[in-house]
Formats: structure tokens, sequence, C-alpha cells
């Protein structure tokens, strides 16, 4: 089997899920409505089991199945946010796609009720209520689990330039916090989140979890919310890292750029042309500057030791996965990843509509319009 077919052998399979806010038509405030979103079946039947509570009942999450390729993905994550927002205008609510509402208070929001939740809330208390976040996640299948674990530990590098590219969280109780990834700060608050460490192999990461376990730390690997991890149950690379996008057309670009990422690294990884692994502090590093200025900033290329504009390193990044978006067939959704770079992330988008209204209503219903593009 040549390198190429070992990439598309079933492998490199994508899902991808999505966390959205429900706002109230009227006020335009988050609602804790999600149960009666669902009830009586209809939004099951609807959305079969691609939809799911979180933790706060003003967030809903879908899911895709396990997608061949990035335009399967597309036409199932249209339809979920389609079949979705057809749900909740029936209970005269809206569909938000973004990373944090930019005016409700999470001591407002009630939290869904379930033994998994209840046991976060015990657990964490107010770091966990307050949790009123929202983001994207993107699954890619790699069968090998050794393999799995030198990919995620190679993607690392790339995580703050695609956090940077997903930005769309710049307000937080009524206010400009003045980051574009307000989400990425608050969630730090919970354990076991951002870059993780390097792992040398899975057997190394899988006795780091068993310890985790044994000292009752954790109750299962689920509740390592890093940016990226082996996920403990699919045979996935999960990426975690995004603020949840605006526009459809991003989500399915960043779900591409992530597979295309993971795709090259392979390539390089079966070629015995490994990339170059940098330490856990210096991508955080990278990490903070895409929170804090999105596209707009500079990240450090450690090879060089200068700061670089994130404009000109994705436009490198896209010349580096331009073999495996070739072999994926993705060369076109990542021509929205240059559009973002042009117009800018939703948080840039966000900034100036409240920049022309001085109105966060007005945000919102610019978002609500934003999250139905594409459908």
């Amino acid at each position: 089997m040549t390198v190429v077919e070992g990439l598309l052998d079933g492998q490199f399979t994508l899902g991808v899920e999505e966390e959205f806010q429900i706002v109230d038509a009227e006020t335009r405030e988050l609602r804790s409505y999600v149960s009666q979103l669902l009830e009586g079946g209809q939004g099951h039947k609807l959305l079969r089991e691609r939809v799911r509570p979180e933790m706060h009942q003003s967030v809903v999450e879908t899911g895709t199945g396990i997608c061949r390729d990035i335009r399967q993905a597309r036409d199932e994550l249209a339809e979920l946010r389609s079949s979705l927002r057809a749900l909740a205008r029936k209970g005269g609510m809206r569909i938000v796609a973004a990373g944090t509402h930019p005016f409700s208070d999470w001591k407002t929001q009630e939290i869904t009720d379930g033994e998994r939740y209840r046991g976060i809330v015990e657990d964490l208390q107010d770091v966990a209520r307050a949790n009123l976040i929202f983001g994207l996640h993107v699954h890619v299948g790699v069968k090998d689990r050794e393999v799995a674990m030198a990919l995620a530990n190679q993607v690392r590098y790339f995580l703050p330039h695609i956090l940077a590219l997903s930005t769309s969280s710049p307000f937080w109780l009524g206010r400009p916090s003045g980051l574009k990834s307000t989400r990425s700060e608050i969630f730090k608050r919970f354990p076991r989140t951002g870059i993780p460490g390097r792992f040398e192999s899975y057997g190394h990461f899988q006795r780091f979890v068993d310890l985790l376990v044994k000292t009752g730390c954790i109750d299962n690997a689920k509740k390592i919310w890093w940016d990226v991890r082996p996920h403990p149950f699919f045979d996935t690379v999960e990426v975690r890292i995004c603020d949840m996008p605006t526009r459809l057309d991003d989500t399915v670009a960043l779900a591409a750029l992530i597979q295309a990422v993971m795709g090259k690294l392979y390539l390089l990884y079966r070629r015995n042309l490994g990339f170059r692994e940098y330490r856990q502090e210096l991508i955080e590093e990278n990490k903070w500057r895409a929170v804090r200025y999105g596209i707009a900033g500079k990240l450090i290329d450690f090879g060089k030791q200068e700061q670089v504009p994130v404009r000109y390193l994705v436009g490198e990044l896209l010349e580096f996965v331009q073999e495996s978006a070739e072999i994926f067939g993705s060369q076109g959704e990542l021509e929205r990843i240059r559009a973002i770079l042009e117009v800018g992330t939703s948080a840039d988008r966000q900034l100036a509509v409240y920049a022309r209204t001085r109105r966060f209503e007005a945000v919102v219903d610019d978002l609500i319009e934003q999250s139905s593009l594409g459908l």
C-alpha cells in the first residue's frame, strides 16, 4: 500500500460537533430552552440522534455522523443547522453560532438535569456554572493509536493558527473584552485544558489517564479537555481549540483545514520526515496571541525566532497542506480560509457591528442572520 493509499484507506474521515446558542427572538437573550426544543420526540425525530443537550439549557450541540469527505460533512452540517433553526423558530427562539453571547449572564441560565452535569458542577462549582461558552470540535479518523498520538503531538504547533481563524467571542457580559477569543480564557478555568504536553507514545498517554482515574481525579478520559486529544473511545484525533464559527462556510473551511493539516503530517510521518515539535510553553505563547488579536496579530515563527503576521503564516500553512488537500479534494473549501483572511473573522464582524450601532442587540441580530447563511 502506498502512502497515499494509506491516507485514503478508511482513514481521515471527519466528524464535526457544533455548539449553538438558543436565543429569544424578542429579547435576544439566551433562553434555557433545550428541553422544550427536544421534548415530545419531535426534535429527536427531525435530527435523529445527532443533537444533544449540553450543561446549560441554553446550549444545544449537534454532531455529524462519520463523514467520508468534506462534502458529506458539509451536507450534514447544513441539514443539522437548517433543522435546528426550524425547530427553534416554532418556539419563538433563534439559533446563534458564536463563541460567547454578547451580553447574557451565566447566572440566569439553568443547568441541564443529568448525572454527568451534576457531577461536573459539584466538582467545579462556579467554574462550571460560568462556563457558558460555545465551540467547534473536529474529529479526524486515525486507526492506529500510536499514529494518532504522534499526529496529536505534531498538530499542536498549528493550533494557534486555527484558533485565530475561528475567533468569534469578543464580548462577555455586555462588555467588549478586548480579546478576539474570550471563550478560550473562560475555558482555561477548567482543569486539564489548553495545549497539552508531548507524549512519547500512546502507552505513556494511557498510563497518564490511568493514574488520574486511579487517584480519583477523573472517572474517564473524556474529562481531559485539552485543545487536542486522541479520543478515548473513538479512533480519532479530536481538535477542540476552535471558537464556534458563525457561518457554515467557516465551519466547513476549518474542518477541511484541520483534516488537511492532519493528512500532511501523516504523509511526513510515513516518510520519516516528522514535523518538528516545540515545547508546550512556546505554543501557549502563540495561543495567547491568537486569543488576544486573532488574525490581526502576529505569531512567533519558532524556526526563525521572530514575529510574523498571522495572515502570512496562514498563507504558508495553506501551501504546506496543498498536497493533502489535493488528495482529499478539499481545495475549494480551503479557499474560504483565504476569504477569512481578507474579510475578517466573526469576532471582527461583531466588533464592527457594535462600533457602528453601539447596541449588543444589533450584534445578536446580525449573528442570527449570519448563522443561517449557506443553508
